[in-house]
């Protein structure tokens, strides 16, 4: 299992700039895998703790998916792009599975699920200073930090 810390350990500049994307507005978005397979993309939200990302939720179709099928991809808010291309702060994603935890010890939801992110994908994307090609920065626990441009 790679937590939160691990990532930010192994890779603190680029867990900085994917922590910064998520923290960027309440909603995500996240996709799980219906019953016969199929996706499915709902709105989440996602917090994080010095050491772990945290997945909150209602007992609803996502919670179903993610008992099913614990595998998911979640993606940062989506912030409208300014018009100057390089100016545009990018977008994180992280991918991997759930792990149920307990509630938290205070301010616990009824009929709430709790879980823990075991990632197996951070992912930050944004435009190359010279506006001409996409940087790709990514990081997996077996393979470490890679960037790619595009």
């Amino acid at each position: 299992m790679a937590t939160w810390a691990e990532f930010v350990a192994a890779s603190p500049e680029l867990a900085a700039k994917v922590r910064e994307r998520f923290d960027s507005g309440t909603n995500k978005t996240i996709a799980t895998l219906r019953r016969d397979g199929s996706p499915r993309i709902s709105g989440t939200e996602l917090s994080f703790s010095d050491t772990e990302a945290h997945l909150d939720m209602m007992l609803g179709a996502k919670w179903h998916d993610l008992t099913r099928d614990p595998r998911f991809a979640v993606h940062s808010p989506t912030l409208e792009p300014p018009a100057e291309p390089t100016e545009w702060v990018g977008e994180a994603k992280m991918s991997g599975v759930v792990v149920p935890r307990d509630p938290p010890t205070e301010g616990a939801i009824p009929d709430a699920a709790y879980f823990t992110l075991d990632i197996r994908e951070v992912v930050h994307t944004r435009v190359a200073p010279t506006g001409d090609k996409l940087l790709i920065e990514s990081w997996h626990p077996d393979r470490g930090y890679e960037l790619r441009e595009h």
